[in-house]
């Protein structure tokens, strides 16, 4: 656990930046390598000051390792790092104002929660009565007052994280660093830590880096989301920015789950950012292309992505699905559902159809018996609007 060279303040105060315009972290064109393995691509990115952001990604995107090197537990192969403005290239990691929390809490069993949470203090000789205060209030600002003489053993996984937190916090660290801290945790405590977690960071006002690959995660708590693959940022941006436009089919499938029809642009308009692409069914689709910084020509090979929740299914035959079909800036296919699946709020459907291949609808359940008058065998229509299409370049 990194050390705190910060001056003495309540653990909820953010301490006043010199320079608030200055992001906490500044990554310039970092590059990591393992042997001949790139982990880390030429990296550029700024986490802006008392921001939650997330690194979001499956596994070896390079996520971890660009936070172990925020941290100092790693060093780059080339590139910087800044910490508040200030380079931090071989600056060991008990000297940078960052802490780090890890999915195994590494908490000490010999010690209770109170000289847990104060080790970072004593190993920097904090007085003993400084000490008790700010390990007090880390406690309070957790929702753990009183657990002082505890020991962490007598502790469930949530307590132990939030034990792992104060420890983190009471040093008044300028980024918080975080590691996949919730995945130990069972699914509804882990929720309820997400929500939490956001709570905290809002409160302390610290800048949070979070770990994570589980998209919903990512989605919750946070400001900005930075998805990597392949030691790349793909995309960053907010969550509805990054579920509602996805630059490319990488983003758009991990945010998420998408439907894909793959065709050719035949018009675009460069002034309104909208296409048309002809599907190699023959289906004819009218959307918006999502990368403001693409240049696609006429004939190149796209696909256009739907969202489940944007698709309406109803039985073939029925009047208003038929009509409403029937207008313009509307899709309308026809198809069979083969699968339904009930989800508790939601049933999802997997139809089939001959011009748009498979197509996954999700229905909210109105009533305890889920989605009524559909499921598998029947023939359905599907139908969207075409402000749903997002048309990938790549």
């Amino acid at each position: 656990m990194a050390a705190s060279t910060a001056a003495a303040s309540p653990v909820g105060a953010t301490p006043a930046p010199a320079d608030a315009g200055i992001p906490d972290v500044r990554i310039d064109r970092v590059t990591k390598r393992f042997g001949d393995v790139v982990a880390v691509d030429a990296l550029d990115l700024s986490v802006a000051r008392g921001a939650f952001y997330s690194f979001l990604g499956p596994s070896g995107c390079g996520k971890t390792t660009t936070l172990r090197m925020i941290a100092g537990f790693e060093q780059p192969t080339s590139g910087e790092i800044y910490l508040a403005g200030e380079p931090v290239a071989g600056v060991p990691p008990y000297h940078r104002n960052v802490n780090t929390v890890f999915q195994h809490y590494a908490l000490f069993p010999h010690m209770d929660v109170a000289r847990n949470v104060g080790y970072g203090l004593r190993q920097k000789h904090a007085s003993k009565a400084d000490e008790t205060r700010r390990v007090g209030e880390a406690l309070e600002l957790v929702r753990l007052g009183g657990y002082e003489r505890r020991r962490t053993w007598e502790l469930s996984g949530g307590q132990q994280q939030r034990v792992a937190l104060a420890r983190a916090l009471v040093n008044h660290p300028t980024v918080l660093l975080l590691d996949e801290p919730l995945g130990a945790l069972d699914l509804k405590l882990r929720k309820e830590m997400q929500l939490e977690l956001k709570a905290l960071q809002r409160e302390v006002g610290i800048t949070f880096v979070y770990v994570t690959h589980d998209q919903e995660e990512a989605l919750t708590m946070s400001d900005v989301i930075v998805v990597m693959q392949h030691g790349r940022v793909q995309q960053q941006g907010g969550p509805a920015e990054l579920y509602e436009r996805p630059v490319n089919r990488f983003v758009a499938n991990f945010i998420g789950v998408s439907n894909s029809v793959e065709g050719k642009l035949i018009e675009h308009d460069t002034a309104t950012g909208r296409g048309v692409v002809a599907s190699d069914r023959g289906l004819r689709l009218t959307g918006v292309i999502t990368d403001p910084n693409a240049s696609p020509t006429t004939g190149q090979q796209v696909i256009v992505a739907v969202r489940p929740e944007r698709l309406r299914v109803e039985p073939v035959g029925n009047t208003g699905a038929d009509a409403s079909a029937s207008d313009a800036g509307w899709t309308r296919v026809e198809g069979r559902i083969h699968q339904g699946t009930y989800l508790g709020e939601q049933t999802e459907f997997r139809i089939t159809t001959e011009i748009a291949g498979e197509l996954i609808a999700r229905r909210q359940n109105a009533s305890g018996g889920g989605a009524s008058g559909i499921g598998p065998g029947d023939a359905v229509v599907v139908r969207w609007e075409d402000s749903a299409n997002l048309i990938l370049i790549a």
